[in-house]
């Protein structure tokens, strides 16, 4: 883009060290952005330093840890001198942990699929809230849901305690956004379809889906989506050019929500 349309901005990035987080944070700084991005994964948290040079630092911890977007918070304002927007990215699949269809989900699934996916967005919503009114500055936050909060695809993607926590980003983000925009104060989401990240490499691997995929999100040749896709949106959110913008969920699906897709032997 290099609109230089973050200017003089400072933005936290939960979950910026991979994926479309990642991407992101990358678009922030190539805009005139400073960034901290949050990732969990050590590796991951060197490798993208290095790609920030000196307009971003990263931060090492758990999104679902009550102190991290504190810190992170804290760190963007002492290192670059201000906070004006945060972008809460992490999030991911609870396949692994027992979520799936209603019948086989499992307690633990339900809980560790929320906490992943809701409580640690909850969490840096809230720090950045505090820090907004504690300093009286106004600020943006923007969330990630997905299309499948609204849009299920039962034959591949029956996981139903995400589906939950992403349809609730939805709510959770209007709510927000209509209770502080008194305060100037801006809450908005991004709902991607499927997009190639480290999380969708089952999806990504698979010749059905991806069959699938094909006539489900038929834009630009019918694909899989690409973490920087989403990189013009966000940029959007995080400028002064929507300060006139707030409480919506904008769907980034190559046509996921209009499109029937083909299904075979289902």
């Amino acid at each position: 883009m290099k609109h230089g349309w973050l200017h003089q901005k400072s933005i936290v990035v939960i979950g910026g060290t991979s994926g479309m987080g990642l991407a992101a944070a990358l678009s922030f700084i190539e805009e005139g952005a400073n960034v901290v991005a949050v990732g969990l994964d050590e590796a991951g948290c060197r490798e993208a330093a290095g790609r920030f040079n000196n307009q971003g630092v990263t931060i090492c911890a758990d999104a679902t840890e009550p102190l991290t977007a504190v810190k992170a918070i804290k760190t963007c304002a002492q290192t670059f001198g201000s906070f004006d927007g945060l972008y809460h990215v992490a999030g991911g699949s609870g396949r692994k942990m027992g979520d799936g269809p209603l019948h086989e989900l499992t307690l633990n699934g339900w809980n560790k699929t929320f906490e992943l996916n809701l409580t640690s967005l909850m969490l840096s919503n809230q720090a950045a809230v505090k820090w907004w009114l504690e300093h009286e500055k106004p600020g943006t936050l923007l969330n990630m849901s997905s299309v499948l909060g609204v849009s299920p695809s039962s034959a591949y993607f029956a996981t139903h305690a995400y589906a939950a926590c992403k349809a609730a980003v939805a709510g959770f983000t209007r709510s927000v956004a209509a209770y502080y925009a008194k305060n100037n104060i801006r809450v908005n989401a991004i709902a991607p379809a499927l997009v190639e990240t480290p999380m969708a490499q089952r999806a990504a691997t698979n010749e059905a889906i991806m069959s699938f995929v094909k006539t489900k999100q038929p834009l630009d040749g019918g694909r899989i989506g690409n973490a920087n896709d989403l990189n013009g949106l966000a940029c959007y959110f995080m400028s002064d050019h929507s300060k006139f913008t707030t409480a919506q969920i904008v769907y980034v699906d190559g046509g996921w929500g209009v499109s029937d897709g083909q299904i075979a032997n289902f």
